[in-house]
């Protein structure tokens, strides 16, 4: 087949491309459960193998489940698998403007609150850790606690940075127009960037946007998207094993700071294992192995999964250190886990909710502002109708349309989400990732 026939055959393959990779409302509920899945592995490791004062031989106290628990760290790589993923689906096809409008209804409401709520605990406990100085609690609701040079109010938010930085260079692409050969391209620019970076480590620039420790996952969700709506390849697939075997490799150090902390062996096997784990899950997703996923539970799992990830650490911790010596470790952990979900469901339902419905329209409306469309904003409920009339779609000087400010859209995990640095400049990945500055 020549260039020339090839270029329209695959337009015409974009354009015919099924909507398969969206169930009814948005979801996929097997990636509900697999973020759920994933944020249990990063909270069982916290309380379990790490930065848990209990008093006593992990192995004493949990002789099942202590072995497992020290990989479970790595349900931040699935977060990052994920999240490729999901913002390709819920990306397609939509503007810049709602993408960022997305990204910030999506992201900062309930880490607001978790911010506030932990320097609050921290505080408020005596004996444990202290909190962050109201500076740095100020610099932390930013998200951009890491570039500012200012201290985490609680660990897991260092994802947050390399989350965010995925979002700043994809934009380029969604400005452009997500397409199959447009994301392709951008994948394999990015495997060339990650491959320099990991090559010139003094290189601090290529090292910020390059992302070596992570970029690989990223990559591997948007093939994985991409071969759920155009279908496999081998280039796809050749695409998904290179990041696997490089994702392999970058999460050595990491693992290395782990192995050194537990205080007894954990094998490296172990994370080629796990890793292989969670890219066969997502090709099972790609190739729609879970269709018959219809737990609609699962969709509450999914929703509570970025507040139970940004509450559990340093207030789960406070707890162990007050009361870890005087109730069982199983019971405790177990009561743990069903009090910070029940938290994070209550933050999704009142915090993260609420501030969506005001957020969007506000939102849409300065968009359409800067593209010359201004939309009104509708007053809240309760209010009287807006004396502008209902925000409607119009056309942008983009030659998108404007979509309705109240428009829902799949909720995206940041998985979240590792900072790149050259190796050996600071602190290990993993003193970060998991809790540093205690």
């Amino acid at each position: 087949m020549t260039a020339a026939a090839a270029a329209p055959s695959t337009r015409a393959a974009e354009a015919a491309a099924p909507e398969a990779a969206r169930r009814p409302g948005g979801r996929l509920l097997a990636l509900d459960g697999l973020r759920f899945l994933a944020v249990l592995l990063v909270v069982v490791y916290h309380y379990v193998a790490f930065g848990s004062d209990w008093g006593r031989p992990r192995a004493e106290l949990f002789p099942v489940l202590y072995r497992p628990a020290a990989y479970g760290w790595m349900g931040v790589q699935l977060f990052f698998l994920i999240s490729g993923f999901v913002i390709c689906l819920s990306c397609w096809g939509r503007s810049l403007a709602d993408f960022l409008s997305s990204r910030v209804v999506r992201l900062f409401p309930a880490y607001w609150f978790a911010v506030l709520l932990t320097t609050a605990v921290l505080a408020a406990v005596p004996g444990g850790s202290r909190p962050r100085a109201t500076r740095d609690v100020l610099t932390n609701l930013t998200m951009m606690e890491y570039p500012f040079g200012a201290p985490y109010v609680d660990g897991v938010y260092w994802s947050l940075w390399v989350e965010g930085r995925f979002y700043l260079i994809f934009a380029v692409v969604v400005a452009l127009g997500l397409t199959y050969r447009r994301v392709l391209a951008f994948c394999l620019l990015w495997c060339a960037a990650g491959v320099l970076a990991m090559a010139a480590p003094g290189e601090q620039l290529l090292q910020v946007l390059a992302m070596p420790e992570y970029c690989w996952f990223f990559i591997g969700g948007l093939a994985f998207y991409l071969i759920r709506r155009f279908g496999p390849d081998l280039l796809l697939w050749l695409l998904v094993g290179f990041t696997f075997l490089a994702g392999c490799r970058a999460v050595l150090p990491t693992y290395r700071f782990v192995a050194a902390q537990a205080g007894y062996p954990v094998p490296e096997w172990g994370v080629v294992a796990v890793l292989a784990v969670f890219y066969l899950l997502m090709a099972g997703v790609a190739l729609d192995r879970f269709r018959g996923v219809q737990w609609r539970w699962l969709a509450t799992a999914g929703a509570v999964t970025y507040p139970l990830y940004l509450l559990h650490e340093y207030i789960g911790w406070e707890v162990i250190d007050t009361l870890g010596n005087r109730v069982d470790p199983w019971l405790l952990v177990g009561t743990l886990l069903v009090v910070m979900t029940v938290a994070s469901w209550l933050v999704h339902r009142f915090v993260e909710r609420p501030a969506a419905r005001w957020l969007k329209p506000r939102l849409a409306a300065s968009f359409a502002k800067v593209r010359g469309v201004p939309l009104p904003v509708p007053r809240p409920s309760g209010q009287g109708p807006s004396m502008h009339g209902p925000a409607i779609q119009g056309p942008s000087t983009d030659g998108t349309s404007a979509r309705h400010p109240a428009a829902e859209e799949p909720a995206c995990v940041p998985g979240e989400e590792r900072e790149s640095e050259p190796a050996g400049a600071r602190v290990p990945t993993a003193a970060r990732g998991v809790g540093d500055g205690r």
